[in-house]
């Protein structure tokens, strides 16, 4: 998970991300970043994720933990 972060910042558009920033808070928060986070954790970490797991898991530190409870 070495990359995580700065790859959620990519598809964030941000410079950087903290783990406790909360997801809906960044302005390029939309469905089609959420797809870009199901795509990205399913290449990246073999993990496949809804729109809801990542919506309910509110923060960057919220769908990183899910997605190592996953793998």
């Amino acid at each position: 998970m070495e990359n995580f972060i700065s790859s959620i910042s990519e598809i964030l558009e941000v410079e950087s991300v903290e783990l406790s920033d909360e997801l809906d808070s960044f302005e390029a928060w939309d469905s089609l970043t959420v797809l870009s986070i199901i795509a990205f954790c399913d290449s990246e970490y073999g993990v496949a994720l809804s729109a809801e797991e990542i919506d309910d898991s509110g923060t960057v530190l919220g769908l990183k933990e899910l997605i190592q409870g996953k793998s």
